[in-house]
């Protein structure tokens, strides 16, 4: 796993060290500057943002994945289109030249639905055969009445299918919505028994899927904030969806080295148009951002000697400098933030020759 963090934190003994020289001094006033007074070079304060990120490798693909498993035994006559979006009313593949069609509703298809059933699943079907224009004058409750049967021959006939207004458990896959057919399981001729898979589909919402270490978990919560560089080179923003279980063929070490997350695009299935879902995308997540703060380079912060002890900055006016002591904060990118009476935007300030 490829990661890169862009992460510089100030030493940890309180000290900074510059071209190897280790820089002390006390925060005092304006003095000239004599002879070696003046630092070798200087470079300005600048107001900035710093963001704190952690960048790895990631891989698109569709979120939701699963399986759609045949109910009865058949031929498969017309495949799975693989790569396809399938919406409610359309036919998800044929079984013994008989379409299998997507309806839309949470409920699995788990039995045959005939006249005096009732149910859950009843209601859902009654939803969709009023959404598809089959179900007119249709109540939609948990009920299988003669109007639900009677609707049910209308949808029927629409597909070439002998109107029995009863609905098969080999005749519908119920999903929460459309779906994308990600990979056609069986093939053309093949015949499949029950619980065999015939197909695998997914939500049509892209996604990245990446591996973060498990020292970085505060970066899995929904909602993390991330910058995701496409196969093509452009940049798009989204955000954590959440974790997700390793694929099925992983090995086993691999899943316990890290956490694999989903990350929701914005701006939906075209932020992904064209993209090679073969390559990888450079995935960035941000764990920390400062706003519109003052910072300079970490070497030229400078660690004050005497039991005040602090950080200060050598503030550098013409032939004149002045250290002035300074409260440091976030540091990112081999920047520091600094706060201080006086500090401001421009400021020349000391650092070591590069």
């Amino acid at each position: 796993m490829r990661r890169r963090t862009a992460l510089l934190a100030l030493g940890t003994a309180g000290v900074v060290a510059t071209g190897g020289v280790l820089l002390l001094g006390e925060a005092g006033g304006s003095a000239p500057a004599a002879g070696g007074d003046l630092p070798p070079a200087t470079t300005a304060v600048v107001r900035t943002d710093l963001v704190r990120s952690t960048t790895v490798d990631g891989k698109l693909d569709f979120a939701r994945r699963r399986p759609v498993k045949a109910a009865v035994e058949g031929t498969v006559t017309v495949a799975a289109a693989e790569g396809s979006t399938v919406t409610a009313g359309q036919a998800l593949y044929e079984l013994n030249d008989k379409p299998v069609t997507l309806l839309r509703g949470p409920v699995p298809m788990f039995r045959e639905m005939k006249t005096g059933d009732r149910g859950s699943d009843v209601l859902q079907l009654e939803r969709n055969l009023r959404e598809l224009g089959y179900g007119s004058g249709l109540y939609a409750d948990v009920w299988y009445g003669p109007d639900t049967a009677a609707a049910v021959e209308r949808w029927q006939k629409s597909l070439n299918r002998q109107p029995t207004g009863r609905v098969g458990a080999g005749d519908v896959v119920f999903q929460p919505g459309p779906v994308k057919v990600v990979s056609a399981d069986a093939a053309l001729a093949d015949r499949v028994a029950p619980g065999d898979t015939v197909l695998t589909v997914a939500s049509p919402q892209p996604v990245v899927r990446a591996e973060l270490e498990t020292a970085d978990a505060a970066l899995t919560a929904s909602g993390t904030k991330v910058e995701v560089t496409l196969p093509s080179g452009r940049t798009v923003t989204g955000k954590v969806a959440g974790t997700v279980r390793p694929e099925a063929g992983a090995s086993e070490d691999a899943s316990q080295e890290g956490i694999t997350v989903e990350v929701v695009l914005d701006g939906g299935a075209k932020a992904a148009s064209g993209e090679d879902p073969r390559a990888s995308a450079s995935v960035r997540f941000v764990s920390e951002a400062r706003r519109n703060v003052l910072a300079v380079p970490v070497e030229a912060v400078v660690a004050l000697r005497g039991e005040n002890g602090g950080y200060g900055l050598q503030i550098v006016q013409g032939a004149t400098s002045r250290m002035v002591r300074v409260e440091t904060g976030m540091t990112a990118d081999g920047r520091i933030e600094v706060s201080g009476a006086g500090l401001r935007e421009g400021m020349k300030v000391g650092v070591a020759a590069s």
